[in-house]
C-alpha cells in the first residue's frame, strides 16, 4: 500500500474536521469532493454557499455533504471577532480592525475556527503565499509548548525506491526558514524527527546535509552544519543523527562506506535536514519533478494546532493528501 493510502486509512479511523478556506480555487473544490467521497475527513469551506455550489455544478462535483460557513451570516462570527481582538489587542488590534480582517480574510477566519475548536485543522496555500498562511496561524494559535521555532517540511514518496523508509522521506526545512542558524538547524532536526514518527512511522534516521562529508571541504557553510550536528547531539541526545554529510553519503550505502565509515546514519537516512531554504526548496522540487515523487507540503511543524501550507503549484491530489496528513496530526493533539 502506498504511503498516502496508509495515511488516508489512519484519517478515516477517527475522522477530523478540516477547514479549506480557498473556495475560489477549483483544485480546492475537486479535493473537497474527493475527501468527502472517500470519507477521509469532514470538510468546512469558508465562503458564499451559492458561489461554491455554482462552482461545484460547473465542475460536476458533489459537495452536498460539505459544511459551508459564510462569515457574513455565521452565528459565531461575532464571537470570533471578539476573541481575535482579545488575542491581538496588545499589538494594537481594535474591534473595528478585527472585524475587517475576519470578514475579508478567509484564512484568518479559518484559523479562528481551529482556535475555537470548531475545526481540528486547516489547509491552505494553493493560491496564497506561505506568509499568508503562517501569519494568522502564529498570531492566533502560537507555537506548541517546548518548540523553539516553527519550520516547514515535505514528505516525499519516491516510486520504486529502496532508500529511506521504503522510498518515503521527510525533507526540512523546504518552505519557511531561509537561513537557519546552527541552533535552529538542530531544533528543526528534533521537530522533524517527531513529525516523521507521527506521520511516517519507523525510526527517524537524520542526516545533516552539506556539500561536504566529514571535513572534505572547508567553508563557513560547512562549519554551520558541523556546529548544528554538535548542538543536536548535545541538546537532543535521543536522536539518531549525523553530519556533515553529502547527499550521496547520506543515502547510498556503498558511498557511505567510503566517505563516512562507521556512521550509523550514512547510507540509511530517511530524514534530510538541508542547510538553508534554497537547498531544501530546490531539492524537493528536483525529486518531485524529475524523480516522479509525490510531494506533500509544505507541512508546518511547531504550531500549537495543525495548520498546513500548500505549494501554489500543487495539484488537487496534493490537497487531498495534505488534508489526510493534517487529519492524522489532529488525532494526536
Amino acid at each position: 500500500m502506498a504511503f498516502i493510502d496508509i495515511i488516508k486509512e489512519k484519517a478515516k479511523s477517527d475522522r477530523k474536521t478540516i477547514v479549506l478556506p480557498e473556495t475560489n480555487d477549483k483544485r480546492t473544490l475537486i479535493a473537497a469532493a474527493t475527501i468527502m467521497k472517500e470519507n477521509i475527513a469532514n470538510i468546512i469551506m469558508v465562503g458564499k454557499e451559492e458561489k461554491i455550489m455554482d462552482g461545484a455544478g460547473w465542475l460536476d462535483l458533489d459537495l452536498s455533504k460539505v459544511t459551508v460557513v459564510d462569515p457574513d451570516t455565521y452565528e459565531k462570527t461575532g464571537e470570533y471577532i471578539e476573541k481575535f481582538y482579545e488575542l491581538r489587542k496588545s499589538k494594537g488590534m481594535t474591534m473595528e480592525k478585527a472585524q475587517a480582517i475576519l470578514m475579508n480574510d478567509p484564512l484568518t477566519f479559518g484559523v479562528m475556527m481551529v482556535k475555537c475548536n470548531d475545526a481540528d485543522g486547516m489547509v491552505a496555500g494553493a493560491c496564497h503565499a506561505t506568509a499568508d498562511v503562517l501569519r494568522p496561524s502564529l498570531q492566533i494559535l502560537r507555537t506548541a509548548p517546548g518548540v523553539k521555532l516553527v519550520s516547514g517540511f515535505f514528505i516525499l514518496d519516491v516510486p520504486n525506491c529502496d532508500m529511506g523508509e521504503n522510498g518515503t522521506f521527510l525533507f526540512a526545512d523546504c518552505g519557511l526558514n531561509q537561513d537557519p542558524t546552527a541552533e535552529e538547524l538542530a531544533a528543526i532536526a528534533d521537530t522533524s524527527a517527531k513529525s516523521f514518527k507521527t506521520l511516517i512511522g519507523g525510526k527517524p534516521i537524520i542526516a545533516m546535509l552539506s556539500h561536504s562529508t566529514k571535513g572534505s571541504a572547508k567553508h563557513p557553510l560547512v562549519d554551520k552544519v558541523v556546529e548544528a550536528t554538535r548542538i543536536a547531539h548535545e541538546q537532543y541526545p535521543q536522536l539518531t543523527l549525523d553530519g556533515e554529510l553529502q547527499l550521496d553519503a547520506a543515502l547510498v550505502p556503498d558511498v557511505a562506506k567510503a566517505k563516512a565509515p562507521g556512521s550509523e546514519v550514512a547510507g540509511h537516512a530517511n530524514v534530510l535536514i538541508f542547510p538553508n531554504l534554497d537547498c531544501g526548496n530546490i531539492g524537493y522540487k528536483l525529486v518531485e519533478r524529475l524523480g516522479g515523487a509525490s510531494a506533500y507540503g509544505p507541512m508546518l511543524q511547531g504550531i500549537a494546532r495543525p495548520v498546513n501550507d500548500l505549494s501554489r503549484g500543487c495539484k488537487w491530489e496534493d490537497i487531498v493528501g495534505v488534508v489526510a496528513l493534517t487529519a492524522v496530526q489532529a488525532q494526536l493533539v
